[in-house]
């Protein structure tokens, strides 16, 4: 029998690799180059070295929250990204949310939180709604008239201390049926298992957060999209 030679062995493996990346049932949805498929005030929103970039600055205050606007709609599925934020600021990334505001890019929904003291980075956040729906290191289930049952996955501050700070961090949102499941740096940060129909969500936009308050600068690459259903 004939052996392949180092070489061929490296490209077999390498090809393998891709094609099983190909198939994993991920598309991306930013093409890193414009912003191609998304819409948001393009005075805040660029891109900036192969990532979607949201800036503010003393200029450019901000009286409300805005957001940058993918222009599809997701019901189940998986989210994964990469995210950056500087020394001040807030963030989210908002899933199954309603455009409330479509002249200034507002929307409200579920939020899977990112903020640079990270105080609440890895909370489910009901923008424009319920408010904070579970905090980091706790999986809530929400009954039918909103009384929560809370449980703990984790102590709040031992898990952030999984997210870089100023540096690149790596983002996975679950949403299944009624359990929303929001990762950073593939460790469970919160849960949130919404049986409150009234007031809950099964599908709608998916946005990006530039938050009022002090000038601030988010990033966003390698954004992967599967749907479940």
């Amino acid at each position: 029998m004939r052996h392949l030679s180092r070489s061929l062995m490296a490209v077999a493996i390498l090809t393998a690799s891709t094609i099983l990346h190909a198939d994993d049932g991920f598309k991306e949805i930013f093409n890193g180059k414009d912003l191609t498929g998304w819409k948001g005030n393009s005075e805040l929103w660029s891109v900036e070295d192969g990532a979607i970039t949201g800036t503010t600055s003393d200029e450019k205050k901000l009286k409300f929250n805005t957001f940058l606007i993918w222009e599809g709609e997701v019901a189940d599925f998986v989210l994964e990204l990469d995210y950056k934020l500087g020394a001040e600021g807030n963030s989210g990334i908002q899933y199954r949310s309603k455009v409330l505001n479509e002249e200034d890019f507002i929307v409200g929904g579920y939020q899977a939180d990112i903020d640079a003291s990270l105080t609440y980075a890895g909370i489910n956040y009901e923008e424009k709604g319920r408010g904070i729906l579970t905090l980091r290191g706790v999986r809530t289930t929400l009954a039918k008239d909103g009384t929560k049952t809370e449980e703990s996955i984790g102590d709040a501050k031992e898990l952030g201390k999984k997210i870089h700070g100023e540096d690149w961090n790596h983002y996975r949102v679950e949403a299944k049926g009624n359990k929303l499941s929001h990762y950073i740096n593939d460790q469970l940060m919160s849960e949130v298992i919404d049986n409150q129909t009234e007031k809950s969500s099964a599908k709608g936009v998916l946005a990006l957060q530039i938050h009022q308050g002090p000038p601030m600068k988010i990033q966003f690459k390698n954004m992967r999209l599967k749907v479940l259903k």
